[in-house]
């Protein structure tokens, strides 16, 4: 059986899908504002990070809610 019950997966995709480019939008805002000098690759790869991590299982929820079971 799914850890998750089945009747979440809509819910969890969307609000996944919506924080992972929460998360993409805000590294492309901060690459296009700060300058070479002011960068930080922490910063850059946490975020990246995070964006990736919500936007991967935010896809595959959209899977399994479509019924593509992975």
């Amino acid at each position: 059986s799914s850890p998750v019950p089945v009747d979440w997966y809509p819910t969890l995709a969307v609000v996944m899908v919506a924080v992972g480019l929460m998360f993409t939008a805000s590294f492309f805002i901060y690459e296009a504002t700060s300058s070479r000098r002011n960068r930080s690759l922490a910063k850059e790869i946490a975020t990246a990070t995070i964006a990736s991590v919500f936007l991967g299982f935010g896809s595959l929820f959209v899977l399994l809610a479509s019924g593509v079971y992975v």
